[in-house]
């Protein structure tokens, strides 16, 4: 595919008319002449000053600020002025409180000003995480080819990161890597392709895709602040006040159902999963993996809007878990995505719907027990409003990570359990035989966990599900919207206030 310039990816980008450049011409203290040579042939041939342009523009009427290489211009290197340019323009896109996006292509920092240029990239990460501190995001387009300092630096330190097809990325080219080591690399490890299958980067994308899927992270971003007008009873009340301050229990059904029909109604197949739910969103930008070489297809992650709110999702994938349990890796996924919450400014939804977490021996070496700790740690202490929904099943550890919230809503069928009723009968009358009997004495229900005030609210299925799929979505989905607005206005609780529901 024919790899586009810099100005060329900014023309396809932003709005039409928009880039408002930030540059000022290199400074070029102390250099020599066959340096100052070389670079005058690189302005030559890229038809640029340097190897980066920085400046401000908008897409889709959200105003951004842009850092973006010149391949062209000595490989799309970083010496001591173009690390100025990159350091200054982050730091005024921070006083401007605009969101960043990065486009790196890049052979590394600049050979011809040796260990001076390898140094900037201190300054370039530290620039970066004070404009993340300051709550504002920082978007990242990987391009053909990045690599060296730059891969390890503004490269990889987005909130969400994509990458064009094909692209070469990595901490050094393959030639030198080969040079160095003597061994070639695997075949297409440095791929976009294979960093996304490995959870390093959070999709692959055409350039011709990449405004649409800015447009939708930009927008679900805008709802961090407006205002919203709650409805209650069919009127708007005109105020900010939380519309879900008060426990709220519906229960379609009532005790005429025992908790093993209910179990079992979970386990069935048709059961629609978070997939599903996401259908029902209003905007969806899936992401995936720690950003740290690992991937766990039972955990999903994504960006979503429900009604006038967006959050951060972090979801057990039934459907998927039912080729894979997840693992230690779907745990520090779901790590990643609580940071990303509190780091965006963002409420974050956790879904529960798992049969739960990997038993294995790769499983107890992966540290499997210490991340539902940390799961659950991070998750008690987040610095963001937090909603829980118990979708379906709620077996063991690996549900219990994701349960903590500053309120818990919960389909009618849902059930929470240190044990699946198996497992429970198993220990107690040392055969599989009585899990029913076991199931219906230990309150393990959506509906006994309310009667408790563990959940606030449960949402009734008339009487399954499986049955009523589009009617069951349709109503979660209404739900989650309404109480995400009271969660975010009524703000974050303590880790006591979290931990006080259970006392």
């Amino acid at each position: 595919m024919a790899r586009l310039n810099a100005r060329q990816l900014l023309d396809l980008v932003l709005d039409q008319g928009s880039w408002e450049s930030w540059d000022t011409p290199p400074a070029r203290v102390g250099i020599s002449e066959t340096y100052a040579a070389e670079l005058a042939a690189a302005q030559e041939k890229a038809g640029t000053d340097e190897s980066v342009l920085t400046g401000a523009g908008s897409i889709n009427g959200h105003r951004v600020a842009v850092l973006i290489s010149e391949f062209g211009f000595l490989a799309g290197s970083i010496g001591r002025d173009a690390a100025d340019r990159l350091v200054s323009a982050i730091q005024r896109a921070t006083h401007e409180g605009l969101p960043l996006i990065g486009a790196p292509s890049s052979g590394g920092t600049r050979m011809q000003e040796g260990t001076p240029a390898f140094v900037q990239m201190v300054r370039i990460g530290e620039a970066l995480l004070a404009h993340k501190a300051a709550g504002l995001p920082y978007l990242v387009y990987l391009r053909h080819p990045t690599t060296g300092g730059v891969m390890a630096t503004w490269g990889s330190l987005g909130h969400i990161t994509v990458a064009e097809p094909r692209a070469l990325l990595g901490f050094l080219g393959p030639k030198v890597v080969e040079l160095v080591t003597g061994s070639p690399l695997p075949p297409d490890v440095q791929t976009a392709e294979n960093l996304g299958t490995n959870g390093i980067i959070d999709g692959v994308l055409l350039p011709e895709e990449l405004r649409d899927v800015a447009t939708q992270v930009l927008d679900l971003l805008a709802r961090r602040t407006q205002r919203v007008t709650v409805t209650v009873g069919g009127e708007s009340d005109g105020s900010e006040g939380s519309p879900t301050s008060q426990s709220v229990t519906v229960t379609v059904g009532g005790r005429d159902v025992d908790a093993w029909t209910r179990i079992e109604r979970t386990r069935r197949p048709e059961r629609p999963g978070i997939r599903e739910l996401l259908g029902h969103a209003s905007t969806v930008v899936p992401l995936q993996g720690t950003t740290r070489g690992e991937r766990d297809s039972g955990i999903l992650l994504a960006l979503a809007g429900f009604g006038e709110e967006a959050c951060v999702v972090v979801a057990q994938d039934r459907a998927a878990q039912s080729k894979r349990p997840f693992g230690p890796a779907g745990l520090r996924t779901a790590q990643r995505g609580i940071a990303l919450a509190e780091s965006l400014g963002l409420p974050l939804l956790t879904v529960i719907d798992t049969p739960g977490a990997e038993l294995s021996g790769a499983a107890e070496n992966g540290a499997i027990a210490g991340e539902i700790a940390r799961t659950l740690a991070a998750l008690v202490a987040v610095r963001t409003p937090t909603l829980t929904l118990m979708l379906g099943q709620g077996n063991g550890g690996g549900a219990l990570a994701l349960f903590p919230g500053d309120r818990i809503i919960a389909a009618e069928n849902a059930w929470l359990t240190p044990l699946p009723p198996e497992g429970a009968s198993v220990i107690v009358h040392g055969d599989t035989e009585h899990a029913a009997e076991i199931a219906n004495t230990q309150r393990v229900l959506a509906i006994d966990l309310a009667e408790l005030g563990i959940v606030d609210r449960v949402i009734g299925e008339m009487p399954d599900a499986a049955d009523e799929p589009e009617a069951f979505l349709t109503g979660i989905a209404e739900a989650l919207g309404h109480e995400l607005t009271g969660v975010r206005q009524k703000g974050p609780g303590s880790p006591a206030d979290r931990a006080a529901r259970y006392a």
